[in-house]
């Protein structure tokens, strides 16, 4: 008799996923957070759909899909040590000094909130840090 469940199409197949193809992120206002990506981070819009609506932006490595919240008055901010969900998401950046540069950059901005500035993690020879983008969603920058 033929098998065809699924541990034995495992054990024939490698079975494994490629990285993130995108990541949806619901925000108050999605052309402020649409903007923030374009304009700091240098993503492009690759797409809308206006009767979601929303967003879609990329730097070309990963996509961010944009939603807006339908009913700002009564959205329900995140609280990292409360909620399953989303703690945080990261985004390499190419070296230290374009770490450092994000950094005078962002904390320029009135829409986004440092949370530390760039500082080396842990023992690893990499550095990160930790800001609120427009919107309130928490974003890592680390060094490559």
């Amino acid at each position: 008799m033929c098998s065809t469940s699924s541990q034995a199409v495992a054990e024939t197949t490698k079975l494994n996923t490629l990285g993130i193809h995108h990541l949806g992120l619901n925000v108050p206002d999605i052309k402020q957070t649409a903007a923030f990506f374009i304009e700091q981070l240098n993503f492009k819009k690759v797409g809308e759909k206006p009767e979601y609506p929303a967003i879609f932006v990329s730097d070309d490595t990963v996509m961010l899909t944009l939603w807006q919240v339908a009913d700002v008055g009564n959205m329900v901010t995140f609280d990292r040590k409360k909620n399953i969900g989303l703690h945080h998401f990261a985004l390499k950046v190419e070296n230290a000094e374009v770490l450092n540069n994000l950094y005078q950059q962002l904390k320029l901005l009135d829409s986004v909130e440092i949370e530390f500035a760039p500082e080396p993690l842990g023992d690893l020879p990499i550095s990160h840090m930790m800001c609120f983008i427009p919107g309130g969603i928490r974003l890592e920058l680390i060094t490559a």
